[in-house]
């Protein structure tokens, strides 16, 4: 098994959101399909390595939003057999109502970034239970349901039953993290759950498997260190926003503090100035202020003590 990491290249920023193409000795398979909006790039990669999309029988989503499944369509166009979450299939298979609430976000800009989303045909979607295993190209593909950042959420573990060789694909509930910077955790609006995503990060600690590869961006091998600074960013991200969630403050009145927040962080920990734009295309901080906004207020203040790492 080899795994290739591609940088999309998502606006001209290099290594901030990625796809995968696992290669077989039986054939290739994609964990992530990108936006459509870089679909002609992807395209362009693929010629550099000699493949097509039609080479493609496979492809594996960590969840829907559109940095992740947005081009699942092309692929499927092509023949490909579409793995996503159940909660997150019918949004493939009917994708209006999800594109045009993504729009309600995004405005004039929805088009730009992300290009079009077509429905699926259902033959061509299939919802894994959670453990479930699903052999393709002599590989082991199994799903793990891990909400937190979304409720339709699954890390894919992917083992090579001849070598033993194994991964974990985590999407978006392993963090953003830029090479050696710190680990961030998206937090976009609507399915942010603290608790829920702490206990993805408990299953992920518990996985026998060191790898894990980012979609923001790469291949992580510090696993436990890296969870660990997740969680500890997670839980000081959300007692920050408690406060102002309890005085009911306005998103767009927070942006401009949380994002300096952020950004001190990343310049405490080392993260060059001009490696900036990489964290926020990947992890834009007025997505993190209106999720978990949202967060708090779901949970109607009925949590008085801010949140401790178990």
């Amino acid at each position: 098994m080899k795994v290739h990491t591609l940088d999309l290249e998502f606006f001209g920023v290099p290594r901030s959101i990625a796809v995968f193409v696992v290669e077989s000795s039986e054939g290739l398979a994609l964990v992530e399909s990108g936006p459509s909006s870089t679909l002609p790039h992807l395209q362009q990669v693929f010629q550099e390595y000699g493949w097509k999309m039609a080479d493609f029988r496979h492809v594996f989503l960590t969840h829907i939003h559109f940095d992740h499944a947005g081009a699942a369509w092309a692929f499927a166009d092509q023949g490909a057999r579409i793995y996503v979450h159940p909660k997150g299939l019918p949004h493939m298979a009917q994708p209006e109502k999800l594109y045009n609430s993504a729009r309600m976000i995004y405005g004039e800009k929805m088009d730009l970034l992300w290009g079009e989303m077509r429905p699926i045909a259902e033959e061509k979607l299939y919802a894994p239970q959670h453990a479930e295993c699903i052999e393709a190209l002599g590989l082991y593909f199994r799903a793990w349901y891990t909400p937190g950042h979304a409720i339709h959420h699954i890390a894919w573990e992917v083992s090579d039953p001849t070598t033993h060789d194994a991964i974990v694909f985590t999407g978006d509930v392993g963090g953003v993290r830029m090479g050696n910077g710190p680990v961030m955790p998206p937090c976009p609006p609507p399915d942010i759950q603290v608790e829920d995503w702490q206990q993805s990060i408990r299953l992920l600690r518990e996985l026998p498997v060191d790898r894990l590869m980012l979609t923001h961006y790469g291949e992580i091998q510090d696993k436990q260190v890296h969870l660990d600074s997740l969680e500890q960013r997670l839980l000081a991200w959300a007692n920050w926003m408690k406060p102002h969630a309890e005085a009911d403050a306005s998103a767009e009145s927070l942006v401009p503090a949380f994002q300096a927040f952020v950004q001190q962080e990343l310049l405490q920990a080392g993260v060059p100035a001009e490696d900036l734009p990489r964290y926020e295309a990947a992890n834009p901080a007025y997505m993190s202020v209106a999720g978990l906004l949202r967060y708090w207020k779901k949970k109607a203040l009925q949590t008085p003590q801010t949140l401790q790492t178990p």
